[in-house]
């Protein structure tokens, strides 16, 4: 399928891959950073603002995902939630339950004390309300928690809207979100946060109100869906914009590194209320380039950035406890702190391949087989596999 400007919607987008890498990467070097001692000197300076690797993904996501569902929309089809919850299902719960299962029962496996509750980690709700401090173990999966959200809400909210000829008016609900997001954190940081900020913990509750919650952290999503509009009902616009693809990533460098120094310190109240907004435009503009066949990043094919793009969403799961794993049975060897952060990028490596050969790719595959029998002959639904992690 293509759209007006010849653009091909299902084409499979290197550039997009080298982001992904990019994002599991950095993410990889800030919890690194977390969850180890002895490290080298230069990672604190690299890792601090590795956090926003996940706001990449969020970008990713909903461009992705919305871009798969507003062809459908554009070819006046109706949306199938039994379709779209078969692909996300088989793409995420498999792989989180053997990571889950992995934390119970394997107690070594964990780069802290405590789980949080069993029923909010498999309700992915666990970002809500989350303690950090005493259940911060697999605390990771907070985004995923977010991701599940949107994928749950997002297609209702699209099948009304197109099921009520609303789907004209949609960009209403987009600006009106956004909004919402600066509301919700300033409220947050006001009320619940300040009111702790004498506490010796008031960087948990910092994290629990503003950083965790699914509401506060809408930016990333809203970004990406924008774009998947843009690039879908707006192909004329989108090709003239796309001439400039490179100038994108440019500026979206300058961007990201005010945003860097605007949240040097998470904490304050710019980078609260500001902050997140900032990284989600940068990482918006990245993406822009990265899908304009004028980049260089759409240009650049590389097995490597491929290769770790298919592995990121097993790292993101598994990285923390194999970090911590390989530590504990290496740190009698008092290895150099370079070869030990070498050591640790190889084993989560070799970890998450091994996941997706022994869960992911199956359950992939047993996914492919549900859909086809499910779907009509003549049913014209997007092959395009989307790979997200949150």
């Amino acid at each position: 399928m293509t759209t007006e400007s010849g653009l091909d919607i299902y084409k499979k987008l290197y550039g997009l891959d080298h982001l992904r890498a990019l994002a599991i990467i950095v993410v990889f070097f800030y919890h690194y950073f977390i969850v180890t001692h002895g490290q080298p000197k230069w990672l604190p300076d690299v890792a601090s603002f590795g956090w926003a690797g996940v706001d990449l993904f969020f970008v990713l996501s909903g461009f992705l995902i919305s871009s798969q569902i507003f062809s459908q929309i554009k070819q006046e089809q109706p949306i199938s939630f039994k379709i779209f919850f078969i692909k996300r299902f088989f793409r995420i719960v498999p792989a989180f339950l053997v990571t889950v299962g992995l934390y119970l029962c394997f107690p070594f496996f964990r780069e802290r004390e405590a789980l949080p509750p069993l029923w909010k980690v498999l309700t992915f709700t666990q970002n809500i309300g989350l303690d950090v401090k005493d259940f911060g173990t697999f605390s990771h999966a907070w985004s995923l928690c977010v991701e599940e959200h949107f994928y749950l809400f997002f297609p209702l909210v699209l099948i009304f809207l197109q099921r009520f000829k609303l789907f004209a008016k949609s960009y209403w609900l987009l600006l009106v979100l956004f909004l919402f997001g600066f509301g919700i954190r300033l409220y947050c940081y006001n009320y619940l946060y300040l009111p702790k900020f004498e506490d010796d913990d008031s960087w948990m509750y910092w994290y629990k109100y503003i950083y965790y919650p699914t509401y506060s952290r809408l930016d990333g999503l809203l970004v990406g869906v924008s774009l998947a509009c843009i690039y879908v009902f707006l192909p004329k616009f989108y090709t003239k914009v796309s001439q400039y693809a490179n100038q994108f990533i440019l500026l979206s460098l300058c961007i990201l590194t005010g945003a860097y120094f605007l949240c040097e310190d998470q904490k304050t109240f710019s980078a609260s209320i500001f902050g997140f907004p900032l990284v989600a435009l940068g990482f918006g503009l990245i993406v822009l380039g990265a899908i304009s066949p004028k980049s260089f990043l759409y240009k650049w094919n590389s097995k490597t950035t491929t290769f770790i793009a298919n592995l990121s969403f097993a790292i993101y799961l598994t990285h923390k406890g194999i970090i911590r794993l390989t530590h504990k049975l290496l740190d009698q060897f008092k290895l150099e702190s370079h070869l030990m952060l070498i050591i640790c990028m190889i084993t989560c490596i070799l970890a998450a391949y091994l996941l997706h050969l022994i869960i992911e790719k199956p359950f992939m595959n047993l996914r492919s087989i549900i859909i086809k029998r499910k779907l009509k002959p003549t049913a014209n639904i997007a092959a395009a596999d989307i790979r997200t992690v949150n």
